[in-house]
């Protein structure tokens, strides 16, 4: 893997887990807000990396060339779900969502879960800014090394 595909990977995890934490924000900013549905953010492999796919690469590359396949790694930002739970009913006849029988759905989102979703999501986008970081400074110190 070269440095510019490094860099691609760790900028598209920056895009990614931006917008998960993006997601586990608004969350939590609707957590008393009536009907609201917790959104949970889909995070998948950019390639199929799974071990069948790798052993039919290699079946097809490896044994021809003597090299082991070159997989292409990286997260790729699916959108969201809807969390399936419901939110408690309170009965609240003043309020205006609330149905005929006077009752409001409040919303499902669990501020811990969620606070510690985004604690995850910005640690692994501190670890990605690290690695573009990284590469950066290598690719720096090849052109300083070239001259």
């Amino acid at each position: 893997m070269g440095i510019l595909e490094a860099m691609n990977i760790g900028s598209n995890a920056l895009k990614a887990h931006g917008l998960r934490l993006d997601i586990h924000a608004k969350n939590i900013a609707n957590v008393d807000t009536p009907n609201y549905v917790r959104r949970i953010p889909v995070l998948n492999a950019s390639e199929d990396m799974s071990f069948h796919n790798v052993l039919n690469t290699m079946k097809e590359d490896t044994f021809s060339t003597g090299t082991i396949p070159y997989l292409q790694g990286g997260v790729v930002f699916n959108g969201c779900v809807e969390d399936p739970t419901v939110g408690d009913l309170v009965y609240s006849p003043g309020h205006p969502d609330a149905d005929a029988n006077g009752y409001i759905r409040l919303s499902n989102v669990n501020a811990m879960v969620d606070m510690a979703d985004a604690i995850l999501a910005q640690r692994a986008y501190e670890a990605n800014l690290a690695l573009v970081n990284i590469s950066r400074s290598m690719a720096t110190k090849a052109i300083e090394i070239g001259r």
